[in-house]
């Protein structure tokens, strides 16, 4: 049996984050340019995304530039905001045909007007799509993220639009940039670090987490029903013991 055969479609995340890392040094080892790497890691992300929509996956989110990444080579930076730019424009056609929609959170302000567009765009024109959810965490930080949420949280008690005993979990999920996202249940890392990077801190409480020495642009369709299949092993127990969820 195939990989996807042994997947119980009755228990899947609902929906998986990955951290893709290993490009720089998948290109290295191959006496390549960094950039080589970032162009074949577009591929991955191509082909996890069909893998993730043959099994009805419903949410996926992607640590595509995190605001940390801002410190790297300017050229650099600005080929991968290229690359960007032109894989939206190509595959914006794909994701209308497959009934993908594309979100986007982080501090989009950052980016060049032209990327801000081009994303704008294709959130636009997929919002109608009832698919996979693929949501592009772009010079994103989750401490900026949190840092943000308590702000707008702050203003809105002091225009007396909220009270502090109307503060909640709940209440204060909504003003994360991933309000109305699930939190993810399986988080995936790629390239053999094993850590969190600043990266969905709030939204990772429960997640499972998955590590693999893979770099992201050898991370494809079967690698990513391995990371399911793991999940799957796992007993979900938030809080309880085993006894109670039999």
């Amino acid at each position: 049996m195939s990989l996807i055969d042994n997947i119980d479609k009755t228990r899947l995340p609902q929906h998986v984050a990955i951290i893709m890392d290993g490009n720089g040094r998948w290109a290295k080892e191959r006496g390549a340019d960094r950039s080589t790497g970032h162009q074949e890691g577009v591929v991955s992300v191509r082909k996890v995304l069909e893998a993730a929509t043959a099994i009805s996956l419903k949410y996926l989110t992607v640590y595509t530039f995190s605001m940390e990444n801002w410190r790297r080579p300017t050229a650099e930076v600005q080929a991968l905001m290229a690359l960007l730019v032109s894989a939206i424009h190509r595959e914006t056609p794909d994701l209308m045909k497959n009934n993908i929609r594309l979100l986007t959170v982080g501090d989009l302000a950052r980016l060049q007007a032209d990327v801000r567009q081009t994303l704008h765009d294709c959130v636009r024109r997929t919002s109608v799509n009832t698919g996979t959810t693929l949501t592009l965490a772009l010079s994103y930080s989750s401490r900026w993220e949190l840092t943000n949420a308590a702000r707008l949280l702050a203003s809105d008690a002091v225009n007396g639009k909220i009270k502090p005993e109307e503060v909640s979990e709940e209440c204060f999920a909504g003003y994360l940039t991933t309000g109305g996202i699930p939190d993810p249940d399986l988080l995936i890392r790629t390239g053999g670090e094993k850590r969190i990077s600043n990266f969905l801190l709030w939204q990772l409480s429960y997640a499972e987490l998955y590590f693999t020495d893979v770099y992201w642009p050898d991370f494809r369709e079967k690698e990513l029903y391995k990371a399911i299949l793991y999940y799957q092993q796992r007993e979900r127990r938030f809080g309880k013991t085993s006894e109670q969820l039999n």
